[in-house]
């Protein structure tokens, strides 16, 4: 795996400065913190040309490999530790060969080459954090055996609060090192351990990034979708079909479009249970025949339209309306489809939600504290419906919390939710409770 596979201009920026910078490496001697053997090997390529020092690492790679390990492990000002990353980096950079010197420290110290760069990660400079990450990412993307949970968990706890920084350089190098690991199924499982990674994910994409961005974070949400318990539970979780149809239909890039249907392939392959019923409340079967009438230059794109379209088709003609019910229900995305205001399917079905212990008549419920003004008129609608329907869901109501919020709405500051919960709260007072 390539350096360049993490960049980013601000790092570039900086190392150029650092380059030039003087380090007191004879200071560090004197306080016998560096031997004259380590003193003589890095004046040799300290402030030196480019030329110059990529000759010495071609002739005595593996010394200076271990030399830049154990440097780093011992002197931890920050200055210092600026230019060794440079320097491990400069090594790095155009010379994948160069990645088994690093890996083969650890024969002569343990904590090599992993324990000094999990520590600068800790450190409070951007730029050492940042580019202790971009190397990291190097060598851990290139481990020929399972990544150990010692180098793995605190790397992804640090990535973790990365993504979840404002500064864009933060972001920017935190989903570009997971880009990188997530080819690893170890590090899918361990990703997939820790919430705040996904839901990094998920608020850079609510907040419209550039195309780049969005292709990243996506690509990095699909390679997870490749585990079965990521597919089964990713929405349901993070709620992101929705969110992907969203950033699918705003694309102006194949790229973007490409990684989403691929994403929502794997999910339908991998849970078809947990997702279809969602991509259908979310609309993704007149959104992917749109898709599929378009010209695209990747056969993949025609080929993932075409399957996402069929298996929508044929979930979609073996529903019943209690199923399409059910599935919005189950999204959280209430909207004014034709069942809500149907006097025949409430009839029918207003005492199915009693079912499994009030199962769906309690998802209902939950809905009425929603922050979105659309699901709480048609939640609080609904379960008008419900008591209309059902005279003795009135009690099953009260005791679960539903009539004191149904109430709480009629002051709601916005006008259709007032008028949709004065319905309902009417139907729910309007009849004597002997009826129960």
């Amino acid at each position: 795996m390539s350096l360049s596979l993490v960049s980013n201009a601000h790092l570039d920026e900086s190392s150029a400065k650092i380059r030039s910078k003087p380090v007191p490496w004879e200071g560090y001697q004197r306080a016998e913190l560096v031997t004259s053997e380590e003193l003589a090997l890095i004046k040799k390529v300290d402030r030196q040309p480019r030329a110059k020092v990529e000759s010495i690492h071609l002739s005595d790679g593996q010394t200076y490999a271990l030399l830049y390990l154990r440097l780093l492990k011992k002197l931890q000002r920050v200055d210092t530790m600026q230019c060794l990353l440079v320097l491990i980096a400069d090594a790095l950079l155009d010379h994948d060969e160069r990645i088994p010197l690093f890996a083969r420290a650890a024969q002569s110290d343990p904590d090599l080459p992993y324990t000094p760069l999990i520590r600068t990660l800790e450190a409070q400079d951007d730029f050492v954090q940042l580019k202790s990450a971009q190397i990291l990412t190097v060598l851990l993307s290139s481990e020929s055996t399972p990544l150990q949970h010692q180098h793995l968990q605190p790397f992804l706890k640090v990535l973790s609060s990365l993504v979840q920084s404002q500064s864009q350089n933060k972001r920017d190098v935190a989903v570009q090192c997971l880009e990188s690991l997530l080819a690893r199924p170890e590090c899918r499982r361990a990703v997939w351990a820790i919430p705040g990674i996904l839901a990094g994910f998920v608020e850079i994409l609510l907040h419209k990034p550039g195309p780049q961005m969005s292709y990243q974070v996506i690509f990095c949400i699909w390679l997870l979708s490749f585990e079965q318990d990521v597919a089964e539970q990713i929405n349901k979780k993070y709620d992101i079909i929705p969110l992907l149809i969203t950033v699918a239909q705003a694309a102006v890039k194949e790229k973007v479009i490409r990684v989403i249907i691929a994403t929502f392939s794997n999910l339908i392959t991998k849970a078809p249970s947990e997702n279809l019923p969602a991509m259908l409340v979310a609309q993704l079967l007149p959104f992917s025949k749109n898709l599929s009438t378009r010209k695209w230059s990747d056969e993949d794109i025609v080929e993932d339209v075409q399957y996402v379209r069929d298996e929508l088709e044929r979930n979609f003609e073996s529903l019943t309306t209690y199923d399409e019910y059910l599935s919005e229900l189950a999204s959280g995305h209430l909207s004014w489809t034709p069942v809500h205001e149907s006097d025949a399917f409430w009839r029918e079905n207003a005492s199915r939600l009693n079912d499994r212990d009030y199962e769906q008549l309690k998802t209902l419920i939950r809905l009425l504290g929603s922050n979105d003004k659309v699901v709480l008129a048609v939640a609080v609608h609904d379960l008008g419906q419900y008591v209309k329907h059902y005279e003795r869901g009135k009690k099953i109501i009260a005791d679960l919390g539903g009539k004191a919020r149904a109430m709480e709405l009629m002051t709601h500051p916005d006008p259709d939710v007032r008028y949709r919960a004065l319905l309902s709260v009417q139907e729910l007072v309007s009849h004597p409770w002997s009826a129960v």
